[in-house]
């Protein structure tokens, strides 16, 4: 053995999977597989914080122009009773004016503008 020389010879490094037994379907030739988490690690914590940012400040725009709708339709309501108030006095006084004459009905409408400047 002392005059035997030995030999090393250095095999090239090959990825052989891990040999893990005989498989119960009996495909050895397939690869194993693994669980599929196609979002598994994947974005950064500075990369999660960075989307959350950005979706305050798309929910705060999104807050922001529906207020601005609602404030315009609420402007219109107002607009649309503001008018429809503004009918039914000329309507009454319109009937009043059918009953009574013309000046009388005058001096009730400016009798009823003071009551209401002194209300408000």
């Amino acid at each position: 053995m002392s005059t035997e020389v030995a030999t090393l010879v250095v095999a090239p490094k090959v990825d052989a999977p891990k040999a893990q037994g005989m498989r119960k379907n009996g495909k050895q030739w397939h690869e194993p597989r693994t669980a599929f988490r196609p979002k598994a690690g994947n974005s950064s914590y500075e990369k999660r914080q960075a989307e959350r940012k950005t979706m305050a400040t798309v929910k705060a725009k999104e807050k922001e122009m529906k207020e601005e709708k609602e404030a315009e339709r609420q402007r219109r309501i107002t607009i649309i009773k503001e008018k429809r108030a503004a009918k039914e006095e000329k309507s009454r006084y319109e009937k009043l004016a059918e009953t009574m004459h013309k000046k009388r009905v005058e001096r009730l409408k400016r009798k009823e503008k003071r009551n209401k400047m002194i209300k408000s």
